[in-house]
């Protein structure tokens, strides 16, 4: 078993954990990514990492890193036209997700991650998988770029639009359900001079929200709104994608010219739908799903960091408990992550709607709750705080082996 290959589609989060501990259980992971090279620093969004995440980064040495990294955001202040903000300490905001609850900027980590393994294991950059073909004892992998190789197991770690899901399960309308939101996020100068302090402003539909990014010097910009239907815009084109937000937010008061202006500028925009991916299940012979590719909670809602995180972890543990039989590996991961992936699922809709206001009585609403937190009992406070026992609660149960025992 310590020869077996692994083919790990994709390097953010979940294909670098997968590939940590496979290395560490005695198998001989390579990653394929179709960037040049990471996106280091503080790019990208900020991400959560609760509970069995943060155990996972205490396991790999790396909690150090990954707490000096934090965001650090202190103070939240809640907007709204015509009224004076509401400032609520950030760590009333996550108590009732989380007793262990690390914010870092997604570069950040996966910096962090990929520096803690990448001596060991081997990292293709600038090529993806074309093709997979299956025989009796392995999977053959031709690739955009480089020449055809073989591999015992091929792992499918690229995100919400999946190459390996496609290839390995079909298209992605028959696993991407739409939940009605949409996500931007993009860098600006931190004209604010924000310290410690994400401000947010909330509008029926619609929610802009920036924060500064202090290893940078920078701010990041977060939208959030509602559509019925999924937009029509190429998502390859970042022209498309502009337009399509000056459309939606071109009215909007507070900062939003500044932003918007911005916006323009910006080389780093990322937009997507909110959306989740279900499916029966993430094995297809010798290859499987890890992370967004296989489950994804959605953008934005709360929880998908982490559980990628988790299930890398778990899927790399099953693996090495399986002694060499691969699809008793597969079953025994799926088996130990398929209840946390359903209670994930349940997560959007109810995130969505308590983050992205449907009426003025809603802004309202949610004004009273973040003014009265402070002055709430713990244990009322844990409650508001929960979203509905949402990425805590779904990570809780998941019972993970401990290294020594693997």
């Amino acid at each position: 078993m310590a020869q077996s290959t692994v083919l790990i589609s994709g390097a953010s989060i979940a294909g670098p954990v997968l590939a940590y501990w496979l290395q560490r259980f005695g198998f001989q992971p390579t990653v394929v990514e179709h960037t040049a090279e990471l996106r280091f620093g503080s790019g990208g969004h900020a991400v959560d990492l609760f509970g069995p995440a943060v155990q996972i980064m205490e396991w790999m040495g790396a909690l150090p890193q990954v707490r000096d990294a934090r965001t650090r955001t202190e103070i939240i202040s809640y907007l709204r036209e015509g009224h004076r903000p509401i400032d609520v300490p950030a760590e009333l905001m996550s108590e009732g997700v989380s007793e262990r609850h690390i914010e870092i900027m997604r570069g950040d980590l996966t910096k962090i991650i990929y520096d803690a393994g990448r001596a060991d294991i081997e990292y293709v950059f600038g090529d993806s998988i074309s093709t997979l073909r299956e025989t009796d004892q392995a999977i053959e992998v031709s690739f955009e770029h480089g020449p055809p190789r073989t591999f015992d197991l091929v792992v499918g770690a690229d995100g919400l639009h999946s190459i390996t899901r496609r290839l390995a399960f079909g298209d992605e309308y028959q696993f991407l359900h739409f939940l009605g939101g949409y996500l931007a996020v993009f860098t600006a100068p931190n004209y604010l001079d924000l310290q410690q302090r994400m401000l947010g402003f909330a509008d029926v539909g619609r929610t802009a929200a920036i924060y500064p990014v202090h290893q940078a010097g920078q701010a990041r910009v977060l939208l959030l709104w509602r559509t019925r239907a999924p937009h029509d815009y190429d998502r390859h084109d970042p022209a498309a994608q502009r337009r399509l937000i000056h459309n939606l937010y071109g009215d909007m008061g507070w900062e939003m010219p500044r932003l918007l202006t911005e916006l323009d500028k910006a080389d780093d925009l990322y937009l997507d739908s909110i959306s989740t991916i279900v499916m029966d299940t993430w094995a297809s012979g010798r290859v499987t799903l890890v992370g967004d590719a296989g489950y994804s909670p959605g953008p934005a809602v709360g929880g998908g960091t982490s559980l990628a995180v988790v299930g890398a972890y778990v899927l790399a543990s099953e693996l090495a408990a399986s002694n060499g039989d691969h699809l008793r590996g597969l079953a025994a991961y799926e088996e130990a992550l398929r209840p946390a992936v359903r209670h994930s699922q349940t997560i959007g809709p109810f995130v969505i709607n308590t983050l992205i206001p449907r009426s003025q009585l809603q802004v309202w609403a949610t004004a009273q709750a973040v003014h009265l937190l402070p002055r709430l009992p713990a244990p009322a406070r844990r409650l508001l705080t929960s979203f509905g026992g949402g990425p805590a609660a779904m990570l809780n149960v998941v019972k993970l082996r401990e290294p020594s025992t693997v």
